[in-house]
């Protein structure tokens, strides 16, 4: 099983980007999947998340701004951001808890993909 974030770039203070989470390999669905990012020099903070029920939560700081969403087909989660800031620069990972064909649920991580907003 894999996840493949991907989707990151420079973007201009007030653009958008939507990143993406695909999984791949031996699996059934994607439960619950969680987008943090971690700004240079400081802690991996949780952005926004989604359940299995597709209940989000989202970050004080990215309320209004960002969206998570998921394509249960594609097996792919997206976070659209819009209205980015300087402070949203960092690198997003996101996480899953997957149902794998052994009909286990398990934990795996994407490799981060880094968002810098800059003019």
């Amino acid at each position: 099983v894999q996840l493949q974030a991907s989707g990151g770039g420079l973007v201009q203070p007030g653009g958008s980007l939507r990143l993406s989470c695909a999984a791949s390999g031996s699996i059934v669905s994607i439960d619950a999947v969680r987008w943090f990012r971690q700004p240079p020099g400081k802690q991996r903070e949780l952005v926004a998340a989604v359940t299995g029920g597709d209940i989000t939560d989202y970050a004080n700081s990215v309320k209004g701004r960002f969206t998570i969403s998921r394509d249960n087909a594609k097996k792919t989660v997206y976070l659209q951001m819009n209205s980015l800031k300087p402070d949203d620069t960092a690198v997003y990972y996101c996480n899953a808890v997957i149902l794998t064909d052994r009909r286990t649920f398990q934990g795996y991580w994407g490799q981060g993909t880094l968002v810098t907003v800059s003019s």
